[in-house]
């Protein structure tokens, strides 16, 4: 199925999967939540990320940020874990910082920021698929947290 400027899911996906470091935005401490899944998903696949949560000091061992501007080095990607209301500002911030990428996970999308997303001409997958499936996420005492770690 072709989408978005004539770019498959499946390109979007490779695309915003090819470059690195990523950025986890509404990470959470909860092991439970997805926004914490999601971090742990990038782990395990031995993948650089940063957790972005302005209420946390640190998620999984990793310290947070309160937001994108503050992050110590620019990001590839943007994986969103976070309330469509809240959604688009992120897209906002991340096309400011110059990101290129952007992954709002299943019900974090919302129609607008899909769409300003792609007025901006971002690489944006939207509620389609999840990084969980994609990346291969294991749940459970085998599933090692891997060996990344940020800066």
């Amino acid at each position: 199925m072709t989408l978005q400027g004539g770019t498959t899911l499946q390109e979007r996906i490779a695309r915003f999967l090819s470059g690195s470091p990523h950025a986890v935005v509404g990470a959470s401490r909860d092991r439970a939540k997805y926004g914490n899944k999601v971090l742990r998903a990038y782990l395990q696949n031995d993948r650089e990320v940063y957790p972005v949560n302005p209420n946390v000091d640190e998620v999984e061992g990793l310290k947070s940020y309160p937001d994108l501007a503050s992050l110590p080095e620019p990001v590839y990607g943007v994986s969103v874990i976070t309330p469509p209301e809240v959604t688009l500002g992120i897209v906002e911030q991340a096309a400011e910082l110059g990101i290129r990428n952007v992954w709002m996970q299943p019900g974090a999308e919302s129609a607008h920021a899909t769409q300003r997303a792609r007025e901006l001409g971002m690489n944006a997958i939207a509620g389609e698929a999840c990084v969980l499936v994609v990346l291969g996420y294991r749940e459970g005492p085998d599933a090692s947290t891997g060996n990344s770690s940020n800066r």
